[in-house]
């Protein structure tokens, strides 16, 4: 999957947890699923940023880092 859908899917599996008819069965399937793209996602973001200050480091001079 692509980040966004990844994010997308988060997104749905927070509506499903808020929903009062999901079981503790399902609860816990999504709570795992959940947990397991938010450390996708966040290794995702990590890369990328490890991306930028790479090509921000090219140019020193002209390149200024802030945080995130």
């Amino acid at each position: 999957m692509s980040f966004e859908s990844d994010v997308s899917r988060v997104e749905e599996i927070v509506s499903k947890l808020n929903a009062l008819e999901t079981t503790l069965e399902e609860s816990l399937a999504l709570f795992e699923e959940g947990m397991e793209l938010s450390k996708k996602l966040e290794k995702s973001l990590s890369e990328a940023k490890r991306k930028v200050e790479i090509v921000l480091g090219e140019n020193p001079d002209n390149a200024e880092i802030t945080e995130f």
